[in-house]
């Protein structure tokens, strides 16, 4: 086993989820292919990741899935998106309307800042060291 594939994130809509993870966070769309039965298999990654993990964005199916979208972490930062360049990247999704539950820190491991996606997610922009 080298690595983990994918991680799945339950979401509202397929397509409110792909325009915000493709327009606000710059990812890119690897797949979205249409199962027959009212869902679709949607994967995105961070643009130029082409090995590590990516995200399948499954819509929630029934009451339990729904009340767990924006929640599957408990309120905690349950998701690291690592960047090359802190300052660009927060600037580019501030502009984009991102959501940032703080000013940036420099940390002794980093540049940090915690965001939310669209559905309330909490998620680390971290430039390690």
């Amino acid at each position: 086993m080298s690595f983990i594939a994918l991680v799945t994130l339950v979401v509202r809509d397929y397509d409110e989820a792909i325009a915000f993870y493709t327009d606000a966070l710059g990812f890119e769309l690897v797949e979205d292919t249409d199962r027959g039965d009212g869902s679709r298999w949607v994967v995105v990654r961070p643009r130029g990741a082409d090995h590590g993990t990516a995200l399948l964005l499954a819509r929630a199916a029934d009451g339990d899935q729904r009340a767990s979208v924006g929640a599957q972490t408990g309120g905690r930062v349950g998701f690291f998106l690592h960047t090359g360049d802190f300052a660009a990247d927060h600037a580019r999704m501030t502009a984009a309307g991102v959501r940032f539950l703080e000013e940036p820190r420099h940390e002794t491991y980093g540049s940090v800042a915690v965001f939310e996606d669209l559905y309330g997610n909490r998620w680390d922009l971290l430039q390690p060291k």
